[in-house]
């Protein structure tokens, strides 16, 4: 959960600065476009087996590219040259899903993103597309308002293809940067939304940068907090409060009133408020705490430990395992674990990278390993704490 929150924050900051050039570009279709059309280069990194970062990041370039090189040679509008190109990604991304790689069962996460799977990678490459949009508002923002007000007449200010170059470059980087965390058909969410909400309040640039930045990181942390209360995938809880918090401003604006304005303004910091202090308290019941990943592993402990253990099972009844997204609630249940009994094997490999996320200090029982229960780093447990690991449950559960 504090790498999700983590990644959040520092997507707010490239998602909020080049959402707010992309509003005021007239390029909103063609970031939420270059998102799906990262669709072929995940599946084919996920099929071969390389980085999905750079398969995502050379299919957006490919994508990219082929919608300026059609803007030069084709006299049609950018949103038809962008809807063209669009279409022969999604086809190419389905065919390799479908018939070479035959990936569907990962589809779902390729498409919807996880901010429960958040490694330190996806945190590192946040981190360095923050960093270039900072240094690419800086070196290139009053040329891109120059742009983005006059193209015509802004040549003075210099190479209009460099600077429309620069700016596709950061936008294809910052939507690589957020597919893991939102997912590649709900990008909008972060980068286009946000922006296009402050821009209703606000015609000031300055304003428009600094107040984007600060709604994403709004945004995305109450809709990480709100996926956790209600257990609902944190990519669409997101996308939801930003969609819903657009549609109020507008509603606001729309009748005009300064009042009103400044209401909605204050709203959003007292949000902010409200969501800093939400938090959650436990009971503890005395019993063993116990997470099982499958029912089958469940149906095991329960018969084992009987009201010994407080039991929690991950999935439920005709859940197919490989396609499963881990909900909030699963690493809550794994961070309070006493002890994790996975079924092992390709069956639940996801229960690993929940074990990593939650901090848990929780035993792990493999059920196809026999060299015993495991600590969340892989170290076999043995004597005194192996036999802890069951205490009030009988020694089959741990051996």
């Amino acid at each position: 959960m504090q790498k999700g929150l983590i990644e959040v924050l520092l997507l707010a900051i490239p998602a909020g600065l080049i959402g707010s050039w992309v509003v005021l570009r007239g390029l909103a279709f063609f970031s939420h476009a270059i998102g799906t059309a990262a669709f072929p280069g995940l599946v084919l990194a996920d099929g071969i087996g390389f980085s999905p970062a750079l398969g995502a990041f050379g299919a957006a370039g490919v994508f990219a590219g082929l919608t300026a090189l059609l803007g030069r040679v084709k006299r049609s509008s950018t949103d038809s040259i962008t809807a063209t190109v669009l279409v022969g990604c999604l086809a190419t991304g389905v065919l390799l899903a479908s018939d070479v790689f035959g990936s569907s069962s990962s589809v779902d996460n390729l498409l919807f993103g996880s901010l429960l799977s958040i490694g330190g990678n996806d945190i590192l490459l946040a981190a360095v597309a923050a960093v270039l949009a900072i240094a690419t508002t800086v070196l290139f923002g009053h040329r891109w308002l120059a742009r983005g007000f006059d193209e015509t007449g802004s040549a003075q200010v210099g190479n209009r293809h460099l600077l429309d170059g620069a700016l596709l470059v950061v936008v294809a980087l910052t939507v690589t940067a957020s597919l893991n965390a939102i997912g590649a058909l709900l990008i909008s969410a972060l980068i286009v939304i946000p922006a296009a909400t402050i821009r209703l309040v606000t015609k000031r640039v300055g304003l428009q940068l600094a107040g984007s930045v600060a709604l994403v990181a709004l945004e995305g942390t109450f809709g990480l907090w709100l996926s956790v209360e209600t257990n609902a995938p944190p990519g669409a809880t997101i996308a939801v409060a930003s969609g819903v918090l657009f549609a109020l401003t507008l509603a606001v604006t729309r009748l005009g009133r300064r009042r009103s304005r400044a209401a909605l303004a204050v709203a959003l910091i007292a949000g902010g408020g409200v969501i800093a202090g939400c938090g959650g308290t436990g009971s503890d019941s005395g019993q063993l705490k116990v997470v099982a990943t499958t029912t089958q592993a469940g149906d095991l402990a329960a018969q084992v430990g009987g009201d010994k253990i407080d039991l929690t099972t991950i999935l439920k009844p005709n859940t197919d395992p490989h396609e499963y997204e881990p909900r909030p609630s699963d690493v809550t249940a794994v961070a309070d674990a006493d002890l994790v009994f996975r079924s092992g094997g390709h069956l639940d490999e996801w229960t690993e990278q929940i074990i990593s996320d939650s901090g848990s200090d929780a035993k792990v029982v493999d059920a196809r390993r026999r060299r015993g229960a495991r600590t969340r780093r892989g170290r076999p447990l043995r004597g005194r704490a192996c036999r802890g690991a069951g205490r009030g449950t009988r020694p089959a559960l741990v051996a």
